[in-house]
């Protein structure tokens, strides 16, 4: 074949070799304003560490390993040569250096830093745009600190180990290690979302706390950790109790902390019968489990499980926004990239008004997901009453909004680069597979909108702290002030709550996105979300923004730069 036809032109260049966090305006922003108003000092720190996290991020290396942790997903090995069952996990050595730059970067260590939370959320919206599957144990071992804390024994044992900047692959007694990773397990076949219905028995033993397991985990995450946090159903008739939590004896569903090597080296039961072949995701192991005679350690008091572990839970729903947000950032940044460098019809796409009508809207849909993602972790870190009944609404509400906007907005990103898009060597196919996770994660859109209608029934601060935040920005936008005022008709009016319970999560999620960019973002990009998202002015796909607004102001700010 003559080489003259293989001349290539009008393709955009490799995305690669550029700082993930310094180049994105809005992440930037977002993080500096938190730290000036909460601990500025921390500002140049925060930015070196960022940057440096953000370059290796956007590296051809990350690139690299995340498309062979993907090409090469986790093989179960249930026994050894000699038929001794083992229950091992392996993973290519891709996943080990995804997973170890993200511990040694500091994602599983929030909870005792100073701004710990604005800092690792920020790391994890960078580090998941290099490959998102490795996210899953970084998250359930950072989230599982505040459930260990209810038993201060456990904590003090356990928690250097899950905010160590250490990682170490293999399987060890976790005393032995340097760091420790965390997994979770609380859905059943039975059950599913309705962990109330857990099966799995826990039997005591004579020494306080401990228990025996029998039962089964339909999902399992990470069942290559070294430890877990599960429910599970103990005996009405136990008594045991320890020095560092109390027990009543009274049985019902209890969180329980389940290590995979026991102290003396020893292998606990934990039969993994089978890994997950799942539409994305393809890099993590996610697995089912039996327990039968598996030694455990009660967390919590007995038969107050989901209020024990409810802590964990949220910290992950919070990383289920987070991580949508940074798959959108990313989906949103090659569709940039390409109409930067892609010409059609005598112009660049970039230049054609319909394709910059798109980019704004996927801009302006990526700006608001990020700018709420950074407002919760900066809740967490103030640690406050007011913020902690704001998030007990806010984090369910971002949950259920953010991570159902994801996957048809890298939909429509992928569709931005045609048919290059659609293959494989892209990386857009991954993002797409990767986007409905999160909103299935943590619960259903269903599970987050009805937890929503309890916080507001039960828990009258919340929807007070929720109110005052979002009146922060009233009068500054006409739009913003009829949807508060059509908010609050919603949310007076009961009959038949539960059934419009997912339009009332959907108008709490736009109001609150729409106040924060009224006081926060540049007026252009407010202006576009109270036009389009409040009042009304856009259509049933992304594209549809009045032509007068500033589409292009929106575009360049979405652009990777300096």
């Amino acid at each position: 074949m003559a080489a003259t036809t293989h001349t290539v032109s009008n393709q955009a260049p490799p995305l690669a070799g550029y700082d993930v966090y310094g180049t994105d305006r809005v992440l930037r922003e977002g993080v500096e304003r938190h730290l000036a108003a909460a601990a500025p000092e921390l500002v140049g720190e925060v930015r070196e560490e960022l940057a440096e996290l953000g370059r290796a991020a956007g590296s051809a290396q990350a690139q690299r390993w995340g498309a062979q942790a993907n090409e090469n997903p986790p093989e179960l090995r249930t026994h050894d040569r000699y038929g001794n069952r083992i229950d091992e996990v392996e993973f290519h050595p891709a996943w080990h250096r995804l997973l170890g730059h993200a511990v040694g970067a500091g994602l599983t260590d929030a909870w005792g830093r100073p701004a710990g939370h604005l800092r690792r959320a920020a790391g994890f919206f960078v580090w998941s745009q290099a490959e998102a599957g490795h996210g899953c144990p970084v998250s359930m071992t950072h989230a599982a600190v505040p459930a260990l804390r209810t038993d201060p024994e456990l904590a003090a044992e356990w928690e250097p180990r899950l905010t160590s900047h250490a990682y170490e692959e293999g399987l060890r007694p976790a005393g032995r290690k340097a760091g420790a990773l965390f997994g979770m397990g609380m859905t059943e076949k039975q059950g599913g979302s309705d962990v109330r219905a857990n099966t799995t028995a826990a039997k005591p033993l004579d020494a306080a706390g401990e228990y025996l397991l029998t039962g089964h985990k339909w999902f399992c995450s990470a069942p290559m950790s070294d430890g877990f946090l599960v429910l599970a159903q103990a005996s009405a008739s136990s008594s045991s109790s320890s020095s560092s939590s109390s027990s009543s004896g009274t049985g019902g569903l209890t969180c329980f902390l389940v290590p995979r090597v026991l102290p003396d080296g020893t292998r606990n039961v934990f039969a993994i019968q089978r890994l997950k072949d799942k539409l994305g995701n393809r890099s993590n192991a996610s697995a089912e489990v039996e327990f039968d005679g598996t030694w455990a350690r009660r967390v919590g008091e007995e038969g107050r499980g989901v209020r024990t572990i409810i802590g964990m839970v949220a910290a992950t729903r919070l990383d289920c926004v987070l991580g949508s947000a940074a798959l959108m950032r990313q989906a949103l940044t090659q569709a940039v990239h390409h109409a930067e460098h892609r010409s059609a019809f005598g112009a660049r796409l970039i230049e054609q008004p319909l394709m910059r009508n798109v980019l704004a809207d996927l801009a302006l849909e990526s700006e608001a997901a990020t700018t709420l993602g950074l407002r919760l972790a900066a809740a967490y870190d103030a640690g406050t009453e007011q913020e902690r009944a704001f998030l007990r609404i806010a984090v369910p509400a971002a949950k259920y909004w953010v991570t159902k906007r994801c996957t048809p907005m890298v939909a429509e990103a992928l569709e931005c680069l045609g048919g290059n898009g659609y293959v494989e060597e892209s990386g857009l196919p991954r993002l797409l597979r990767e986007s409905p996770l999160n909103s299935i994660w943590e619960g259903s859109g269903n599970v987050q909108a009805l937890d929503v209608l309890r916080a507001l029934q039960r828990e009258p601060l919340a929807l007070n702290a929720l109110l005052q935040e979002v009146g922060q920005a009233r009068g500054a936008d006409h739009r913003l002030d009829s949807a508060i005022k059509g908010l609050l008709t919603e949310l007076a009016d009961l009959e038949g709550i539960e059934a419009r319970a997912r339009r009332v999560v959907e108008r709490i999620a736009l109001v609150l996105q729409g106040s924060l960019l009224v006081r926060w973002a540049p007026p252009e990009v407010a202006d576009a979300f109270c036009a389009s998202r409040l009042g009304g002015d856009w259509g049933a796909a992304f594209g549809t923004l009045p032509h007068s607004l500033h589409l292009g102001a929106l575009v360049e700010r979405a652009r990777i730069a300096g």
